[in-house]
Parts: structure tokens; C-alpha cells; sequence
């Protein structure tokens, strides 16, 4: 079932909800919940994207709201912590936000600072979590090929699960592998926006350019899609968020608990960043995990009383139901969209 623009715009609820800590340069994030018969949905395209892009995005929030989701095959997700670019100092109560999480993903490569700065970072990350606990870094495309060899050696000291989309070209991913492996620095390679921003998503595996895929509900146009995306890629995954509130994570961990295969951690914790939600009880990892039931139940818990408290100024709430209008006709042009 696909809705008209008018029930969509009629389900429609912008809100902007403070930010614990800044991450990815945003201290409050906007979002449009849409309440459709299937439940809750959320559509939250940051705000620098296209109208194509959005339209994607919109895609998960009909199949969520208006459609069905995949099967289970797991009743439990693992979860990482996710640590914004921060001073060492900040690390610890950061970490402290996620219970027992044994996993933490660290953001690298931020403007104005230095690899000595990322190396205090995860070197922190380190010391709280001890020598068992699994550290990934993501420097969302920042580095150059030169800059990724240097900082992954560097880090690779402290011991990597992987590192994320450290280049930002499908090329230099490639290159990076071979690069590594010649050094022989032993940091797997996943793919980010080249998956999820890429008008082939497959281009990753085609070339070699990736150990290991993360894949994200929202950007690829749904759960059902991002399926078929891991599935045509033949590479492991990794569920993430892109900054959702509790109802976008929600559909994270239905997408991880569909996959046939999930050997690592998702990063769907991303709630603990947040000051506010949208529900009275934010999905956050409980001894790391979020079990698949509670992800539903949160689904049905939207708190009308927080959708009308942090609702957008009226000017703000125009320029979202614009996009939504404009999004809307992209997405119902769309082959993608109606592909089984």
C-alpha cells in the first residue's frame, strides 16, 4: 500500500529533539513522525540532502508505516557504543550511557582536529573498556588514501575490529586494502556511504573495496531493501542508525533481526545520544543488547505529549511538509520502490 502525499502530510509530526553531545555536527535533531496503519514511522533525511535522497529515505518510512516488515530469525541484537569525536575526558560518561555494551564504535577524522586526537580517543575507549572489548572507528570518508594508511597504522596499535568508510571513493577503499595488506596492518575494511549514498550499492563488492558492509533501514529505501542489498553484496553486515530516534531504531533492529547472517555488533545504541525522545522509554542496549520485542513495543509507545513538547516552529514545520510533498513525488516515480 502506498499512500497519497495528502495521508502522508495528515500522519505527519515534526519534531527536533535535543542532543546529549554533538555528533556528525548536529546538536539537535529533526525529524517527521508519521503514524500509518502498519504504526509508527519516521522520516528524517539530514537536512544537506537531496530530494532524491530523501525520497529513499521516504521509502522506509511507507514500508514501516504502510507495508509489512521481513520475518525474524533472532529474538536479540548485540549493540555497540557509539563515541562522538570528544576530548578523552568526555569518553567515560559517554560509555557509561550504554549498559555493559562490549563494542564501541569511536568517530575519527573530525574537522580541526588531528590524529593525535583520534589516538587519544580510542586509546581511552581502551583503557574504559578494557583489552577484550571490540573497537571500530569511522571517519565518514574524511581521509585521503595517504591519511587513511597513516592514521590505520597508528590505530592499529590499539587493536581495530574494523575500520569504517575511512575514504570517501569506492576507488580509494579498493586501494586502502591492497595499501594494508602490503604493510601488513590488519584492519578490515567496511563500507558506509558507498553503500548507502551509492546509486549502485553493489559497485563495493564488485571491486574488492570492502571486508564487510554497514547498512542502515532509512538510507536504502527500507528494511526489504537493505536485505536484498547485504544479500546481493554476499558480504557480512553491520545494522547501523542514522542518528533515528527510539522508532528508527526500532526498524534497525528488525532489519538485523531478518538477516540470515549477523556476525558483529550492530550500531543501533545511537538513543543514548540523545537528551530527549519520542517515546517515555528510549531503546538503549540493555547487557548490550536490545531484544527484538521490546524494538516493537516501542514502535506503539509514541508519547503525543513529547511529539507536541518538541514540536518545530511553524516555519520549520512548512519547510519539512514542502519536502515531504516534493520527496513524495520522486519516490512514487521510482523503480526501486515497487521492486519485489
Amino acid at each position: 500500500m502506498t499512500p497519497e502525499t495528502e495521508d502522508l502530510l495528515a500522519a505527519a509530526t515534526v519534531v527536533r529533539l535535543p542532543m546529549r553531545v554533538r555528533f556528525r555536527g548536529v546538536t539537535a535533531r529533526e525529524a517527521v513522525l508519521l503514524e500509518g496503519p502498519s504504526g509508527w514511522a519516521e522520516w528524517a533525511p539530514f537536512p544537506e540532502y537531496s530530494d532524491a535522497d530523501a525520497a529513499r529515505w521516504l521509502g522506509a518510512a511507507i514500508e514501516a508505516g504502510w507495508g509489512e516488515l521481513p520475518a525474524a530469525v533472532r529474538t536479540e541484537v548485540g549493540v555497540n557504543a557509539t563515541v562522538p569525536a570528544l576530548a578523552p575526558e568526555q569518553v567515560g560518561p559517554v560509555l557509561a550511557r550504554y549498559d555493559r555494551c562490549r563494542t564501541a564504535k569511536v568517530k575519527v577524522a573530525e574537522a580541526g582536529q588531528q590524529l593525535a586526537d583520534d589516538l587519544a580517543r580510542v586509546r581511552e575507549v581502551r583503557a574504559v573498556l578494557g583489552p577484550t572489548a571490540r573497537i571500530r572507528v569511522d571517519a565518514n570518508g574524511a581521509w585521503t588514501l595517504a591519511q587513511a594508511v597513516e592514521a590505520l597504522t597508528a590505530l592499529s596499535a590499539v587493536g581495530l575490529e574494523y575500520a569504517e568508510q575511512p575514504c570517501a571513493s569506492v576507488e580509494e577503499l579498493a586501494e586502502l586494502r591492497l595499501a594494508l595488506a602490503r604493510a601488513g596492518v590488519d584492519v578490515p575494511i567496511a563500507a558506509d556511504e558507498s553503500i548507502r549514498r551509492a546509486e549502485d550499492p553493489l559497485r563495493v563488492a564488485r571491486m574488492g573495496a570492502a571486508d564487510l558492509v554497514v547498512v542502515k533501514v532509512a538510507p536504502l529505501g527500507g528494511v526489504a531493501r537493505a536485505m536484498r542489498v547485504v544479500e546481493g553484496a554476499g558480504l557480512p553486515a553491520v545494522v547501523s542508525s542514522a542518528l533515528d530516534t527510539s522508532v528508527g531504531l526500532a526498524l534497525g533492529v528488525r532489519l538485523a533481526a531478518a538477516l540470515p547472517r549477523l556476525e558483529h555488533d550492530c550500531g543501533l545504541g545511537t538513543a543514548a545520544l540523545l537528551e530527549q525522545d519520542v517515546v517515555p522509554a528510549p531503546l538503549l542496549p540493555v547487557d548490550g543488547r536490545i531484544d527484538v520485542s521490546r524494538a516493537d513495543a516501542t514502535r506503539g509507545a509514541v508519547s503525543r505529549e513529547r511529539l507536541a513538547a518538541y514540536c518545530v516552529e511553524p516555519g520549520r514545520d512548512s519547510w519539512w511538509r514542502e519536502r515531504l510533498t516534493r520527496s513524495a513525488k520522486i519516490y512514487a516515480t521510482e523503480t526501486w520502490a515497487t521492486q519485489s
